[in-house]
This record gives structure tokens, C-alpha cells and sequence, in this order.
């Protein structure tokens, strides 16, 4: 069927609308990050640009330890709940073994049970086993988290992979942990990657759990630091928007970077036979 233009037209009219207010408010602070301090002070500035805003706030929030915080946090987060999705999600997809359906539903819990409901006594018991306030209590609560969602897309992604790669690599003699590391894994590149941006991000701007479980400077997030940088540096805009420029980068600059494997991995099911 040919799409008229008067009808491409307003396709694209409505697509710019969105992206214009999707993009809006990012343009609103990247706008305050390089415009004059709204405290007064004196920065560097280039063809009136104040990049210099970016340097006071790095100095003044401590985002070096925030951000080094974050990167350690989410790339531990990421590599346990690649490694245990693909496991999961290939006993779930394509193994048959007694319990199968009870135990997946426990695991989709984990998706449908928000944060806020299980922090609090999430918290006593970490606290009770002497785990509050180090890396363990902000990493391995959002492994949990991660790994519920990272399950059901594995195995939604091995449920439709081809059945008769599988069949050919077991008359070849191919054991079950081979069938899943040389045949399934590479073929999931894109699956795995779209995994990889959902949980980086994810775990990047995660708030509640390192607000409440730890209470060490040094163990704080980018966006817990940022929010303290808010209330106890800075009175004025447009640090502040400096600041939020800084934390934001690192999750821009990796899905500009797997842009290509991830909007693959979002439409592969759509188009698999």
C-alpha cells in the first residue's frame, strides 16, 4: 500500500513534535550548563560558552569519586546479570526439567515487585548480616533486579532462536554448555548488547538503593551525589545543570556508541521467522 504524502507529511510533522518535546528539556540544561553562573562567579569562557562551569562543579560536588562509584557499581551489576540472564533464560528457553513454570513466575516477581517495597526490610537484613554502607548493598540488590528482567528476555530470545542450529550441533556430537556458548551466544549479539544498555542505565540512575543503604561519602552514586550537590553546594542553576550534564554522559556516550546492536536487538523479534 503507497503512503500519500499528504499522510507522510503529517507522519513526519507528529514525529518532530515528539522529539522537539522529548528533546526540550535536554536542550533547557545543556543551555544553563554553558551559560554564566547564576551565583555571581567568574569562569573561563569560550565564544561564550562557560566551559568552565564544568570544572567547578566537578571540583566542588566531588563527581570524580561519584563517577568512578557508578562505573564500579554498573559494570558489576551488568557483567553478573549478563552471565546469569544467559544461563537462565537458556534453561528457561530450551530445557525441559520439573518445576519449569513455578520458577519462572518467581522470577517475573522480580520485575513486577517495585523497589520501594522491599527496601525498607531489604535494608534489616543486609544491616543484620553487617552488608549496609559497602559496595555489596548498592551492587547486589540491583543483580536481583536486573537479572528477573534479564531472564525473560533471554528466554524469549532462545524460545525463538533457530531449532535446527540446536539439532545440528547435538548430532555433531555438541555438548549442552557448547550448543549455548558457541552456537546461541554469538547469534545473540544484539539481544545481549539491547541487555547490556537496559541494565547499564538502569543500574547508572538508580537512586532509592544507594540513598538508603549507605551513608559513606565515598560510597555514593553520580545521581545521589548530584542530588546532594543540589542541596548542600550549590544554590544557583546552573552548576547544578553542570553537574547533571556530567552524570548524564557516560549513559549517552554508550548507547551512541551500541546505538546500531541495540535498536537490532529491539526489532529482531519483530522480523524472526
Amino acid at each position: 500500500m503507497r503512503v500519500g504524502r499528504g499522510e507522510r507529511t503529517a507522519n513526519y510533522v507528529i514525529l518532530i513534535a515528539f522529539a522537539l518535546f522529548a528533546l526540550w528539556p535536554i536542550a533547557t540544561v545543556l543551555v544553563s550548563a554553558l551559560g554564566a553562573d547564576d551565583t555571581g562567579a567568574q569562569g573561563s569562557s569560550f565564544a561564550g560558552l562557560h566551559l568552565g562551569n564544568f570544572a567547578q562543579a566537578w571540583d566542588i560536588g566531588r563527581f570524580g569519586t561519584y563517577l568512578r562509584m557508578s562505573a564500579l557499581v554498573s559494570t558489576f551489576v551488568v557483567a553478573c546479570t549478563v552471565v546469569l540472564s544467559v544461563l537462565a533464560g537458556y534453561a528457561f528457553g530450551c530445557m525441559r526439567f520439573r518445576g519449569q513454570t513455578v520458577l519462572f513466575y518467581l522470577f517475573l516477581l522480580g520485575i513486577m515487585m517495585p523497589s520501594e517495597a522491599v527496601v525498607v526490610p531489604l535494608f534489616f537484613d543486609l544491616r543484620a548480616i553487617g552488608l549496609t554502607d559497602t559496595f555489596w548493598a548498592v551492587a547486589m540488590p540491583q543483580v536481583a533486579q536486573s537479572v528477573a528482567f534479564g531472564t525473560f528476555w533471554m528466554r524469549a530470545y532462545f524460545r525463538s532462536s533457530s531449532r535446527v542450529l540446536v539439532e545440528a550441533a547435538r548430532i555433531d556430537g555438541a555438548s549442552t554448555r557448547r550448543i549455548l556458548w558457541q552456537v546461541l551466544v554469538p547469534l545473540a549479539r544484539p539481544a545481549i548488547v539491547t541487555l547490556v544498555v537496559l541494565v547499564f542505565m538502569w543500574t547508572w540512575n538508580e537512586f532509592l538503593i544507594p540513598l538508603v543503604m549507605v551513608t559513606d561519602e565515598s560510597l555514593r552514586t553520580a545521581p545521589l551525589g548530584l542530588a546532594f550537590f543540589q542541596g548542600q553546594y550549590t544554590s544557583g542553576f546552573t552548576l547544578l545543570a553542570a553537574g547533571a550534564v556530567i552524570v548524564a554522559t557516560p549513559v549517552v556516550v554508550l548507547y551512541l556508541f551500541l546505538q546500531r546492536h541495540f535498536i537490532a536487538g529491539m526489532l529482531e523479534g519483530a522480523i524472526r521467522e
